[in-house]
């Protein structure tokens, strides 16, 4: 086993690797960081790795998607229909115990969508503040995402001194 330290390098540039990919719209890198039946040492010829229900993520404003056919089709999904997409991660936390690893974080996104007229480049740009908790396996070939939980922040908190209720 490496040492804690180099295990928390080793989750953060995971993590990195993660929003990056997004960010350039590659599936084939999005997929290959998450958990596969192999990673867990199942048999695949058993169990199909689309169905078995060895990851799980929640897209803000999503139910529950269960199994890496769901999940990777998800993103998919959002990648077909994001032109662009930015992620600029705050408040992150990594924390390591034996081979599981927790990160959470807070997405500051800023994505648009596609022209609304010929000859435009791309829609108008919107921001978006996520929070995040991404939980990491390790496994022979480094280390992969098990679960994504991703919950917009509705309202942030404003000073005492501009609320005007009665305590």
């Amino acid at each position: 086993m490496s040492a804690p330290h180099t295990d928390v390098e080793h989750v953060e540039a995971a993590n990195t690797a993660f929003y990056e990919a997004l960010e350039r719209g590659d599936f084939e890198e999005v997929a290959s960081l998450w958990l596969t039946p192999g990673d867990l040492g199942v048999d695949e010829s058993y169990h199909d790795p689309a169905d078995t229900g060895v990851v799980s993520c929640v897209h803000p404003g999503w139910p529950v998607l269960t199994g890496r056919g769901e999940v990777l089709r998800s993103y998919a999904l959002i990648m077909a229909n994001t032109d662009y997409i930015q992620f600029f991660l705050t408040d992150t936390h990594v924390s390591v115990t034996g081979d599981t690893a927790l990160v959470t974080c807070t997405e500051n996104i800023l994505s648009g969508g596609p022209a609304p007229e010929a000859g435009e480049e791309l829609g108008p740009l919107v921001g978006q503040l996520v929070v995040a908790t991404n939980v990491f396996r390790r496994t022979p070939s480094g280390w992969k995402l098990w679960s994504h939980h991703a919950s917009p922040v509705l309202a942030e908190e404003e000073d005492a001194e501009d609320d005007d209720t009665p305590a």
